[in-house]
């Protein structure tokens, strides 16, 4: 049965105020019979327009037909043939500009909430994969003792355990989504996969960016737990191109290397106060939060706690900025954007989110200055109004100054999220190793650089970008990876 209705079934939520005041996971997900319904709405299209705009071609079609039929496990088993991260990417991908933009759905109506699925089926495996693998080992004791009666997918659904080696060793640097899926990847084909991360924790911008209430880590926690049951090692607190170089690493018997470092140093404006106290990026400020714990107050992790804060930029990581400040007790949260909501490049549901937890935006305004007091801690933030002109290379249309439109937003602290740049640590401390016109590491389509044997993908190439696309990066080089090795 095709269901013709044209709205999404809605994603249950905590209710804004009592969010606002906490880390919990604002979107609570479906229920079974929730997702039956949504997945039904699926027109069965013949061509699958969905999967081309899935970076991991995902098979989506066939995955939303196993939930419409109610086969939960057998969908999840679809779903990680090529997502080696469903429970993530269900929360944090952009689907609104990815698969379900091919949605035919979306074309009289919304589309198939096709991220909402994917999270329900990934949660769910979640949920009863203890069960799963008992009834699956009572169905093989069963098989062994002589009893023929026929297994099937979900009797047979256990996680993949670890493939014996073939001998080939590995270097991923980097445990961000690319390194995270690259090790995944070349791990279930038997390759010795150790993964160097520069901090105390794996995950990368999963566990140090993306806040407890959109991300919860326990999940970025149990999806590395599995990749290590598969065999990948983890080397932590390891900065390659400081603690040992790429050039060391082959010394050492790996036979490959990845880089999939990402895109972490902060970008600032360069405009006068910048460095005065209760100024400070992004990253620093959602690291804090996250990676170190500074929600919890069990945690002494210093933090800017602020009571008017104004968060500069519009995309995601400015929301989630703004969205923790508030949870970290701001009284009044700004968002400062240059441009208008229709330019705005963050996630329609994170913007959705904001409004309703009570963000203030002041669309249209850019800042020229901080102000602060004679002790150098931040008073205001000193603001033009703009309005837009002709579109610019990235055709949105290019924000111009209204002349004498100077005024201050009245607050105590400033967190700048205008974008990342790319740290350059492994390009300067690696020989033919040679960078992209953007300044990233250099690759072709199949991921390899100029340096025999070394491959890189995700934000270390591209600079800042979403998840699911360096997911895509780092499979993409896996497959290299493995056609690299069997010459």
């Amino acid at each position: 049965m095709i269901n013709l209705k044209h709205e999404k079934n809605p994603m249950p939520e905590q209710d804004p105020v009592v969010r606002a005041g906490n880390f919990e996971e604002v979107a609570q997900g479906y229920t079974a019979q929730m997702a039956i319904n949504e997945a039904m709405r699926c027109l069965r299209c013949r061509k699958k327009p969905c999967t081309t705009g899935c970076p991991v071609m995902v098979r989506i079609p066939e995955f939303v037909a196993e939930v419409a039929r109610g086969e939960f496990e057998a969908a999840f088993q679809i779903i990680s043939e090529t997502s080696a991260l469903p429970r993530i990417c269900g929360r944090v991908c952009p689907q609104e500009n990815q698969c379900e933009k091919f949605c035919v759905q979306g074309i009289k109506g919304e589309p198939v909430a096709i991220g909402r699925l994917e999270r329900f089926v990934s949660d769910w495996h979640a949920a009863h994969e203890e069960e799963l693998k008992a009834a699956a080992k009572a169905k093989a004791e069963a098989a062994e003792a002589g009893d023929d009666e026929d297994l099937d997918l979900e009797d047979l659904a256990m996680e993949p355990q670890q493939v014996p080696s073939n001998g080939h060793k590995v270097a991923v640097v980097g445990a961000g989504p690319a390194g995270l899926t690259c090790a995944g990847d070349l791990a279930a084909k038997g390759y010795e996969v150790t993964v160097f991360e520069s901090l105390h924790k794996p995950g990368g911008v999963l566990a140090y960016g993306i806040p407890e209430f959109r991300l919860p880590k326990d999940i970025v926690a149990a999806e590395v737990a599995k990749l290590e049951e598969r065999g990948v090692k983890f080397v932590n607190n390891a900065i390659i191109g400081r603690a040992e170089t790429v050039e060391e690493l082959f010394e050492d018997g790996y036979e490959a290397v990845f880089v999939g470092t990402g895109a972490g140093l902060p970008a600032f404006m360069n405009i006068p106060g910048e460095n005065l106290l209760g100024v400070c990026s992004a990253n620093e400020y959602l690291t804090r939060i996250n990676l170190m714990k500074g929600y919890l107050p069990e945690y002494d992790t210093p933090v800017q706690k602020a009571k008017r804060i104004a968060v500069v930029g519009g995309g995601n990581v400015a929301m989630d900025a703004a969205r923790c400040a508030k949870r970290m007790g701001a009284e009044k949260v700004y968002i400062v954007y240059r441009r208008s909501m229709e330019e705005i490049p963050a996630r329609a549901e994170e913007i959705h989110h904001a409004i309703e937890e009570g963000i203030d935006f002041q669309l249209l305004k850019n800042p020229v200055a901080v102000l602060g007091d004679e002790n150098g801690y931040v008073t205001g933030l000193e603001c033009v109004e703009m309005e837009l002109g002709e579109p610019d290379a990235s055709g949105r249309r290019r924000p111009v100054t209204k002349e004498g439109s100077n005024f201050v937003l009245d607050v105590d602290c400033v967190i700048m999220a205008i974008g990342t740049k790319l740290n350059k640590l492994i390009l300067e401390t690696t020989d033919n190793l040679k960078a992209n016109d953007w300044g990233g590491i250099g690759t072709d389509e199949g991921a390899a650089t100029s340096h025999e044997g070394v491959f890189a993908g995700g934000d270390a190439v591209t600079g800042a970008a979403t998840v699911i696309l360096a997911m895509g990066a780092g499979k993409t080089a896996a497959g290299s990876i493995e056609e690299y090795l069997k010459v």
